[in-house]
């Protein structure tokens, strides 16, 4: 598996997996059209360089420790996390003003997981048991 969307000077971006080897986040991110892409990664791009994106209407903290990614029309739903770290969680088409509460608990309870994981040591770790089965994800992404 691949983790790493984007190694910048402040943050490393990352992808969320579950026990299963399964990233919705980016599953999401492979459906979308090449310049839907791009603008998701400049977003990871400057939020991993700089350690800070000032437009509300491009990232915003959504409560619970959840936050987002939001190249329109998409959102990423994000958390921070130790070692300078982002986990992108989920991603979905935004189709209404207000965060849909079921995308929010799905970003919570994957931030769960991944801690949960990190600390009994079982998620990079395992990783290694599927580096060669997961073939999509070890394409890079270049911007």
């Amino acid at each position: 598996m691949e983790f790493i969307v984007y190694k910048g000077q402040k943050f490393i971006v990352e992808w969320y997996y579950d026990k299963n080897s399964k990233s919705n986040a980016l599953e999401f991110f492979d459906s979308l059209t090449v310049d839907e892409q791009e603008d998701f990664l400049v977003l990871v791009k400057i939020m991993a360089d700089r350690g800070k994106i000032f437009n509300k209407e491009k990232f915003r903290n959504e409560g619970d420790k959840i936050f987002a990614f939001k190249p329109k029309p998409n959102r990423f739903l994000c958390f921070f996390t130790v070692g300078k770290k982002i986990i992108v969680t989920n991603g979905f088409q935004k189709k209404q003003d207000k965060l849909p509460a079921n995308e929010k608990e799905r970003a919570k309870s994957f931030r769960t997981d991944y801690l949960e994981r990190t600390k009994k040591r079982g998620y990079y770790e395992k990783s290694d048991n599927f580096r060669k089965s997961n073939t999509k994800s070890e394409e890079k992404k270049e911007f």
